[in-house]
């Protein structure tokens, strides 16, 4: 395998996984319901896309060609994840899921 091709698979996988472990922790530190939606929407999101795109590159390097389901995959997770975070923020402040004292602004526009 090239030299250059496991480097940038290496970082990638790097990349990745601190992206994931910052989107884990930000889940699992947050104080509301508004900003744990932040840790897996926008860390997590890069970070598995991080690693699918290593992915990509490690079975390309092998001769293999670009995975269709790993592209599909990676598609798939950057459109759903936006769509998903903001559905499930207007659904909670539907149901008036309370913020912190320390959360700047409302909800809605009252």
């Amino acid at each position: 395998m090239n030299p250059i091709a496991e480097y940038a698979i290496a970082l990638l996988l790097l990349i990745g996984g601190f992206f994931t472990l910052v989107g884990a922790i930000g889940l699992a530190r947050l104080p509301d319901f508004y900003t744990r939606l932040h840790g897996p929407t926008k860390a997590t999101t890069v970070g598995v896309g991080a690693i699918v795109l290593s992915s990509v590159i490690y079975f390309s390097s092998k001769g293999q060609g670009v995975g269709v389901a790993e592209v599909l995959i990676t598609v798939f997770l950057f459109l759903t994840a936006p769509v998903s975070a903001n559905i499930l923020a207007k659904a909670a402040m539907h149901i008036g899921v309370p913020t912190t004292d320390s959360t700047r602004g409302n909800t809605w526009d009252q």
